[in-house]
């Protein structure tokens, strides 16, 4: 499935003018079935992150565990950056039964979602007090079983929505995915409140917690069984039927890069990957530090920064929805790239007002709004991307782990750019470190890259 390469002297095939698509038409593909498939799976996504990372380290600091044994839990997250390493295995292996039962996809998705509330249950008995490494392994094993769920939805979510209904599916996963960590956060906390004060003792009420948590599980496997295999997966599935297991997952592994790097203009599409959400990754990594420094307080940046920032992001991802719609893709990531570096003046002003709690609400919504525009249309692109169904999954794997590269070492110097210029002046800065991105997606619509793609309707 590799582009053609285009000479100098052929003009590239302009894109065609996208069908102007009406506010009505733009809501009802969201009730499209598999539209809807794709949102109960984002929750079921989004759901276990927490446990094994900001909800644990509640848990573990009510436990008493020191701080610096607290702070190591941060490397629990490490196989959702690695899960590229193993998502070769989920391209090319058939599970024994599930394969056969349920399909390439689905059988892999009912697995990790099965070993997922295995887990969180073993998480659930865990005594973080008595033995806080063994509940660090139980949370390891959670995290490396919902990345595995991750590789899987992700490829279910390419190969299974038709092109008219990819960015509506991507909306709907990143909404339904922040439900899920909201749950998994501010629900699972409620829970063990509320048992606790029922009269149950502290490690009791948290064990509870995290078996309703495993509960929920139960969500994505009810939609495991109720979605249906996707026609891509069963293709390449007979196609690589004769090949044994060992040929599979080599085939997945190196034509996973091949595939892609044989591609015109292909390592210029990568920097294009890390650097996209770059202006969003270098802002954000400060905006907790920026905010209870100009002298707003926690509970300022509780309930404005996490719930209006929340609400505004599950807007703006349905309007992203509706962007990708409409327009070409090309076009789309114009309107998502510039929006959410413009949006980063909105903390500039910000500093210079100081604190008030409506202009804190306008600059976190602004924020928040495009940053979700800007994702929704982004993924789009990254499942444009991969459209070969023998590595679905490693490709898009691999492209989600380059575009964490900005978000993870790129922005690891905001802090000293803004201590070096100031607040007003770094978030201006912010909005620069944009521009290479947007010269990137010039240059590749100029040289016909997003034509190359195909007739991409998002």
């Amino acid at each position: 499935m590799t582009a053609p390469e285009a000479t100098s002297d052929t003009p590239a095939t302009p894109e065609p003018k996208p069908a102007v698509t009406s506010w009505r038409d733009s809501f009802a593909v969201y009730l499209q079935p598999r539209v809807l498939i794709v949102l109960l799976l984002g929750f079921s996504s989004g759901l276990p992150l927490a446990l094994s990372g900001s909800t644990l380290q509640v848990w573990m600091k009510e436990a008493g565990v020191d701080l610096g044994t607290i702070g190591l839990l941060a490397l629990i997250g490490t196989p959702y950056t690695l899960k590229f390493l193993w998502a070769p295995l989920v391209d090319a292996l058939h599970v024994p039964l599930f394969t056969q039962v349920f399909g390439r996809r689905r059988g892999w998705l009912l697995l990790s979602q099965l070993v997922l509330m295995a887990t969180i249950l073993v998480l659930a008995v865990a005594d973080p007090a008595r033995s806080p490494w063994f509940a660090a392994f139980a949370a390891l094993l959670v995290a490396t079983a919902s990345s595995t769920q991750d590789i899987v939805v992700d490829a279910f979510r390419v190969e299974s929505l038709p092109e008219s209904e990819q960015a509506a599916g991507m909306a709907s996963y990143v909404a339904a995915y922040r439900v899920g960590m909201l749950v998994s956060t501010a629900g699972a906390l409620f829970i063990v409140s509320g048992v606790e004060s029922a009269g149950l003792a502290r490690p009791s009420a948290w064990m509870w917690g995290y078996v309703v948590m495993a509960a929920l599980v139960v969500i994505g496997i009810v939609t495991a069984l109720a979605a249906t295999e996707p026609a891509q997966s069963k293709g390449a599935e007979a196609a690589t039927h004769a090949q044994n297991a060992a040929e599979r997952v080599l085939h997945a592994a190196l034509g996973a890069f091949s595939e892609f790097l044989s591609r015109k203009d292909a390592f210029a599409a990568l920097a294009f990957v890390v650097l996209f959400k770059f202006t969003d990754a270098f802002s954000g990594t400060m905006t907790a530090p920026f905010v209870i420094d100009i002298g707003f307080s926690k509970v300022d940046y509780a309930a404005i920064v996490k719930g209006v920032g929340l609400a505004a992001t599950l807007i703006g991802g349905f309007a992203g929805g509706f962007v990708a719609r409409r327009y070409s893709l090309a076009t789309s990531l114009w309107i998502g790239g510039v929006l959410q570096a413009i949006a980063n003046l909105s903390f500039s002003w910000l500093a210079h007002v100081g604190v008030d709690q409506w202009a804190l609400a306008l600059a976190i919504t602004a924020e928040n709004f495009t940053s979700a525009i800007g994702t929704v249309i982004f993924v789009a692109y990254l499942s444009a991307l991969c459209r070969n169904p023998l590595h679905t999954a490693t490709q898009y794997a691999l492209l989600t782990a380059l575009a964490a590269v900005g978000r993870t070492y790129l922005s690891s110097g905001a802090g000293y750019v803004a201590k070096a210029v100031g607040w007003q002046m770094f978030f201006v800065i912010c909005v620069l470190v944009a521009i290479p991105s947007l010269i990137l997606l010039a240059w590749l619509q100029r040289r016909g890259h997003f034509d190359e793609l195909g007739p991409v309707r998002v």
